[in-house]
């Protein structure tokens, strides 16, 4: 879906260059909490370049002689980047450690916990992006602002699909009933379905961005809290319309599945349209069991502590973002390319 409509489509793209190496993009995770120093689990705190998180975890399974179930990881990082994550492993791994050596990846710090890492188990992202040699630096401060305003369009990114653009595809086969020519091993079964869910997502988010109510409370919105998380379905437009304009509620789009928060109204009526244009229906989604329960996703996320500094003629951006949201869709927003 690269045609996807942009918040900030009256302004033009900035131009310019990103990611020609990888120190043009740095990701550090915001832990929900650090390690105690106690317990059976070992936290490490890890910086990696040119190397994906699944990558790492393959490796430190073979160095320390522990099953990859074993290893903790709050969220997957990017493999053309520089970033910081942590990582847990059984704290008996502990005297292996000093063993440890892939190439890019450096150990910063290890720590006892009590538990295990979890996925989903952090605050955020901190990151820190240089485009290079951009064109039109008041068009980019401009983007950069409504963004600030008004929050990011918060799209599953490009890489959720595959290079192939197919996984989505594919998660639709599987949640059919149907065969695939090759059979999935369990991770890109989840992978797969996960981007079908991604896709009706981001089809919700385009036809509300189109309709120019992305940020609007409409009558039957499933409304998530900003500070808790907690749901709960717009009755009143009018009392639920000024607190989505002061970010305390923003509505949230359909993430299908038999355990989804239902929508009510007009919006239900829309989601339902979507599901049919699919060609699936909502039960469909029981047969990918604990991978589709499905959930409400924000349609917009927050810019967190944003800084913008041209250099030469390049620029750098650096902000904070909720978990799951992808920092590429702030490029997108920027250089309205594809």
């Amino acid at each position: 879906m690269t045609d996807l409509p942009r918040l900030t489509e009256g302004v033009p793209g900035c131009g310019g260059a990103f990611k020609l190496v990888p120190e043009d993009f740095e990701v550090e995770e915001l832990p929900a909490y650090l390690p105690s120093g106690e317990g059976e689990h070992l936290f490490l705190w890890v910086e990696k370049r040119g190397r994906d998180t699944r990558e790492l975890v393959r490796a430190l399974s073979q160095a320390l002689g522990f099953p990859e179930g074993e290893i903790g990881v709050a969220g997957m990082k990017d493999r053309h980047a520089v970033t910081r994550q942590l990582l847990s492993v059984p704290a008996r791994a502990e005297p292996k450690l000093p063993a440890f050596s892939l190439e890019g990846v450096t150990v910063l710090w290890a720590r006892r916990h009590g538990n295990k890492l979890r996925t989903g188990h952090l605050k955020g992202n901190r990151f820190r992006m240089r485009l290079r040699g951009v064109k039109d630096l008041g068009a980019a401060r401009e983007s950069f602002s409504r963004l600030v305003a008004r929050g990011v369009p918060n799209y599953f990114g490009e890489q959720r699909f595959g290079r192939e653009r197919d996984n989505a595809d594919r998660g639709k086969v599987l949640l059919l009933g149907q065969r695939l020519p090759q059979r999935p091993d369990r991770f890109q079964r989840k992978l797969y379905l996960s981007a079908f869910q991604s896709r009706l997502f981001n089809k919700a988010l385009a036809a509300r961005l189109r309709a120019g109510t992305f940020d609007q409370a409409l009558l039957g919105d499933v409304l998530r809290k900003e500070d808790t998380g907690g749901l709960f379905v717009c009755e009143a437009p009018e009392v639920d319309g000024p607190r989505v304009a002061a970010f305390e509620v923003s509505p949230a789009g359909p993430m299908f599945g038999p355990k989804m928060t239902p929508s009510a109204h007009g919006v239900a009526e829309a989601e339902a349209a979507l599901l049919a244009e699919e060609g699936v229906t909502l039960s469909d989604f029981q047969r990918g069991g604990g991978e589709t329960e499905g959930t409400r996703r924000p349609y917009r996320v927050r810019i967190g502590n944003p800084e913008f500094s041209p250099e030469g003629e390049d620029l750098v951006l650096a902000f904070e973002l909720s978990k799951g949201a992808y920092a590429t869709e702030v490029l997108a927003e920027l250089l309205k390319e594809g």
